[in-house]
């Protein structure tokens, strides 16, 4: 068992932003068309996408006003439990003990973890449900 058998491609990439309203304007005028608009808890996230690029933005955490801005990227997972035990079977840097999940994003939700690459970059394996 690995966990790349459970990966089918990039999912989204992660960026926080510092105002949700002028980012989704950006990345509009710049070809993106908004893909989803979500609430978690008191925030919003924006998904932006382009073509099968999809940039997730969102409210609400710190953001990197220079070069390095970027939070995560996200694998599309086909099977997030057998991906997660696929990871820990491999020993790679787990970030959460346990499988996280958004009911709200999405019609169904998303189930997802983290691990940390070997640069501290955040991977993160998500399930659209």
């Amino acid at each position: 068992m690995a966990v790349s058998d459970y990966i089918t491609g990039v999912q989204h990439i992660g960026i926080p932003s510092i105002d949700l309203d002028k980012t989704i304007a950006f990345y509009k005028s710049i070809g993106f068309e908004q893909a989803g608009l979500f609430h978690n808890g008191e925030n919003r996230c924006a998904f932006m996408r382009l073509g099968n690029l999809t940039i997730e933005t969102w409210e609400g955490d710190p953001t990197n006003p220079e070069a390095g801005a970027i939070n995560h990227v996200s694998l599309n997972t086909t099977d997030v439990d057998k991906a997660f035990a696929a990871a820990k079977e491999q020993g790679l840097n787990l970030v959460n003990t346990e499988i996280q999940s958004i009911p709200t994003f999405w019609d169904k939700g998303i189930r997802f973890f983290n691990i940390l690459g070997p640069n501290h970059e955040t991977i993160e394996f998500c399930q659209i449900l």
